[in-house]
């Protein structure tokens, strides 16, 4: 009988020590540091025609169609610009969550780009503070126009064009975005003489959130056009504006935009824009981006 007290000891120091053990475990659950990463800073991998710093899925692909109608000051017999177009194809995809890589074709010149970007760093609170996300651009557009006896140009290799940016983007809150976008425009040739090969340029662009499925956006480049006596870019070339409202259904992205850059790339949103708005030199455009899935584990998830 003796036996039973001690056994009895035992057990209850054997429970009180396992209990103790749950509770550690479930504190150790409570206390373990979460860190929060903004998502869907920007709805696109554009802001309007320039990149955002959002990357496409891994294992999705983003099939985009732009398209950029002709100036708004081209009158009622172009029906306002609307009779003139402009198109560009691309896809995009995923290699990973934050590595993209992409190819397109725009009608506009002839021109195909090719891009990768990558996310350096992902805005984060809690455990872990991170102010901004950081994504690094490399680009190349290729002029296939045909050659001139009379041409500036005398291959395609001239008219290369290269393009390096750093996108520093900011999350405030559910309704606002901010991004900046320093830039290097590096062209083989260029077109006038008073252009210089090298341009350096900063973007500015934002998103307004109007409601959960539409948002208003905005971007410009700015781009100097000389540094004291030293000519930095062709004074016929502008700066450019651009405007437009993101419209989100189911998968698909419509983007409405006016801009006076009658390019969709950088190599003439930075280099070749030549309209003005005070003078109607506005081209209005729309973007259609749909995402496709490759990703058989997530789909067997979603069934």
């Amino acid at each position: 009988m003796k036996k039973y007290p001690l056994f009895l000891l035992i057990s209850f120091v054997a429970i009180v020590a396992h209990a103790q053990d749950d509770l550690l475990d479930e504190l150790n659950k409570i206390q373990k540091p979460v860190v929060n990463y903004a998502s869907a800073t920007f709805k696109s991998s554009r802001i309007v025609s320039g990149h955002s710093i959002e990357t496409v899925a891994a294992k999705h692909l983003d099939f985009r169609i732009s398209h950029r109608f002709g100036a708004l000051n081209s009158g009622y017999q172009e029906l306002f610009g609307l009779d003139q177009s402009q198109i560009r194809l691309g896809f995009e995809f995923g290699l990973t969550d934050r590595l993209t890589v992409g190819v397109g074709r725009n009608s506009y010149q002839k021109t195909y780009d090719y891009y990768a970007k990558y996310k350096l760093l992902r805005q984060a609170s809690g455990a872990k503070v991170m102010p901004v996300t950081v994504a690094l651009l490399a680009a190349a557009y290729t002029n296939t126009m045909p050659s001139q006896p009379n041409a500036r140009f005398f291959n395609n290799l001239e008219r290369q064009t290269y393009c390096g940016q750093l996108l520093i983007a900011r999350k405030f809150g559910e309704r606002v975005s901010l991004q900046l976008t320093p830039s290097i425009l590096h062209r083989n040739k260029v077109e006038t003489e008073n252009d210089a090969n090298t341009l350096y340029s900063l973007g500015m662009g934002g998103r307004f959130k109007l409601t959960r499925r539409t948002s208003f956006n905005i971007e410009y480049y700015y781009t100097p056009t000389s540094a004291g006596e030293i000519s930095l870019r062709d004074p016929q070339f502008k700066n450019a504006l651009s405007i437009g409202f993101d419209i989100e259904t189911g998968g698909h992205v419509f983007q409405l935009h006016f801009t006076n850059s009658k390019g969709m790339t950088e190599k003439y949103l930075i280099g070749q824009t030549e309209g003005m708005w005070q003078n109607g030199d506005i081209f209005y455009g729309f973007n259609v981006s749909r995402v496709f899935s490759f990703d058989k584990s997530a789909k067997k998830t979603h069934k």
